[in-house]
Parts: structure tokens; sequence; C-alpha cells
């Protein structure tokens, strides 16, 4: 019975974070305001978490932005500024690959969602924030987070050309990203 008592006391703890602020610098200038969705994807969302109160994605470029659809940064090792940016959005974090928390959640404007190559299970620290809704995406990438403020900014970041969306020139950067709660 006590440790079916301590379970569900730690079932109904509170999360550790809530969200995350990122403030945007470049074509786009302002605060970006995420809700990051714990009851989701909690091991994505503590992975970013963690990332951020690292200040792993500081300075970190949007390296592959595509109109109508979704921009894309978080690569922690190859896409600071100041890198070879043409190796930007081929790395990642020094943490494990995290297996795919795929949910019911529908990939719309301003949903923020985890890149990863065709291996389901390979989101590392990379993310994307959606133009527009994309319901191919659905059940297929881990949804971790919503845009709760700023999305004037994420509209404004500087798009890439091609198809692939791959930003020339300086790219746009996250200056910072906090944890909140």
């Amino acid at each position: 019975m006590r440790k079916l008592a301590i379970l569900l006391s730690l079932m109904a703890s509170p999360a550790l974070a809530t969200g995350l602020q990122i403030e945007v610098a470049g074509e786009a200038n302002g605060t970006i305001t995420i809700d990051l969705l714990e009851d989701v994807a909690p091991n994505h969302v503590a992975q970013i978490t963690a990332l951020a109160e690292e200040g792993a994605y500081n300075d970190v470029v949007f390296h592959r932005v595509i109109e109508g659809f979704m921009a894309q940064t978080g690569d922690v090792e190859n896409g600071k500024v100041g890198a070879d940016m043409r190796l930007a959005g081929t790395g990642g974090s020094d943490r494990p690959d995290l297996e795919a928390e795929f949910s019911d959640e529908n990939f719309d404007t301003g949903v923020v969602g985890m890149a990863r190559s065709q291996n389901p299970n390979s989101a590392n620290s990379q993310f994307f924030i959606m133009f527009a809704p994309a319901p191919h995406l659905n059940g297929q990438y881990t949804v971790v987070g919503r845009v709760t403020d700023g999305m004037d900014v994420v509209n404004a970041i500087k798009r890439g050309e091609g198809r692939n969306g791959a930003v020339i020139g300086a790219p746009d950067v996250m200056k910072t990203v906090t944890v909140t709660e």
C-alpha cells in the first residue's frame, strides 16, 4: 500500500519545467514563448529542458526554414554562430538519441516538434516550429510544445532557399533560451 501511495504522489507532483523563452535576433527580433508538453513527451521535454538549462541552445541558428512549413533549429553541435554553416543541421548533442513519443497531438500552426532522421528513434536536440498545419506529420514526429506568445517573431524568421530550406548568408539565431516555470 505504501508503494502505491508513493507512486501516486510522484505522478501528482508538479512538472519541473513548463516552458521556454527564446530570444531571437536577426531578421526576426523578439521573444518566442513555448509551453512544453511534459505529459505528452516527458523524455523529449526533459532533454530540451536540460540542454536549455546548460546554455547549449544559446547562439544556435535557425538553419532550415521552409516558407509555409516550419523553422528548424537546435543543432547544438554544428549550429552555433561562427561555425561552418554548411554543417548546421547535421549534429545533435552529447546526450543519447530518444525513443519516439508519438501522440494524438496535431501539427498545427505554432506546434513545436522534434527533428529526427528517418529513424523514428533518432531525435536528439533539434526541433522545429510550424508556420502552418502539416497533417502529414501527425503521428510521425514527437510533439513537444506549442508557441503561446511570439508567433509574429516565428513568422519573421529568415527563410531558407530551395526545397530543403537551407538558410543562405546570416541566419537568425536563438541568442538565449531560458527555461520558465
